[in-house]
């Protein structure tokens, strides 16, 4: 098993309170599987995010990747955040090899490795220019050539997608998605759009309202071998997504 979330619980402690955030979390994922992860507002994604790339430790439970505990620094995990985060002053190169830099892994391999990539996924040709020259979906390829350069095990998507206006959104997530598929990386996306959740997805999970758990899995392995733009033809994509509505409503009115 590539990722697992066995029983997860975290409590934030003041001196006068506790808030139970998360309660027996617990779902896997295999190797290469792309995952989106949805819930209501406030039920805890942030701060399983926050776990899941070892920033905090669970009060209860556990996290392994690939057999280890997870914890932050190890190099095993890239994030990849709702803002593509590139800084204005340096040129696409030279944000892409960023996580070199902090990993010290300046040298010759590291750097064909990002060339590379920048060649296989049409950055090349904007190489050295700023991020203010670039679109919204070059930004966001660039922040995704810069977490796959330093080779993570797991990439975590944090509504990578959200910033984006709802035309150029569709196009950008299938051509992340496509990256993420040819580098045969497993992904987690956190998302509150429950149609790109079907629309992206190996498998959807679906958290409670606060304290945070997993109430319901739909494994979407009918649509494996169906690109995500053909999808919405299938009526199973529809019935999905008015299924998990009825459950994000059922987690409100309760």
């Amino acid at each position: 098993m590539f990722l697992e979330v066995e029983q997860v619980g975290f409590v934030y402690q003041t001196p006068s309170t506790e808030t139970e955030a998360l309660k027996d979390v617990s779902f896997r994922m295999e190797e290469g599987e792309f995952v989106s992860l949805v819930g209501p507002s406030g039920c805890g994604k942030s701060t399983l995010l926050s776990i899941l790339v070892g920033l905090e430790r669970p009060t209860a439970g556990s996290v392994r990747l690939k057999g280890q505990s997870i914890s932050a620094g190890s190099g095993t995990i890239g994030y990849m955040p709702q803002d593509a985060h590139l800084f204005p002053w340096r040129s696409v190169r030279d944000n892409i090899a960023l996580g070199l830099e902090i990993q010290k892994k300046m040298d010759a391999e590291h750097l064909d490795a990002a060339e590379r990539l920048m060649k296989r996924y049409g950055l090349w040709e904007v190489a050295d220019r700023f991020p203010g020259q670039l679109s919204g979906g070059m930004k966001q390829r660039c922040a995704l050539i810069r977490s796959l350069v330093t080779d993570p095990a797991f990439l975590v998507l944090d509504e990578s997608f959200s910033a984006l206006d709802y035309q150029t959104r569709i196009a950008v997530s299938v051509d992340i998605r496509s990256i993420i598929k040819k580098e045969n990386k497993t992904a987690l996306l956190v998302t509150h759009d429950i149609s790109e959740s079907v629309l992206l997805s190996d498998k959807v999970l679906v958290m409670s309202k606060n304290p945070g758990s997993i109430k319901a899995v739909h494994d979407l392995c009918m649509f494996r071998e169906i690109s995500p733009l053909e999808r919405p033809e299938q009526v199973e994509y529809h019935a999905t997504i008015k299924r998990i509505w009825r459950e994000l409503d059922a987690n409100v009115s309760t």
